[in-house]
């Protein structure tokens, strides 16, 4: 069975949340929670909080047991970026876009 868990509008670029995603996909739950505490990055604390939620899906919704857990995948989508403009010389502006990321964590109960 699948649980999943969704963070929406996380203010912060996709590239950068994928980076430490990558870390965490096919790993035991418990462990994954365990390095991602150890990250020190904003990202890190994102995906904590989202693994959370999946993890108490799980526990709550389905009746399953948080050990036999692993993280079947840990997708990062874009979101809608922001667009604002910087002054620049010559009374000119640069366009420049604050990212934002969906962050979807999959949990699977097979082995």
């Amino acid at each position: 069975m699948q649980i999943q868990a969704y963070t929406k509008y996380a203010r912060m670029s996709p590239k950068k949340v994928r980076e430490v995603a990558r870390e965490i996909q096919g790993r035991n739950a418990a462990e994954a929670l365990d390095l991602l505490k150890f990250i020190p990055r904003k990202s890190a604390r994102l995906l904590r909080k989202t693994l959370e939620s999946a993890i108490a899906n799980a526990e709550n919704n389905n009746n399953l047991v948080a050990d036999n857990l692993t993280v079947a995948r840990a997708v990062i989508e874009e979101g809608p970026a922001l667009k604002r403009f910087r002054p620049a010389s010559r009374g000119s502006a640069h366009p420049y876009a604050k990212r934002t990321s969906h962050i979807r964590i999959v949990l699977s109960d097979e082995a």
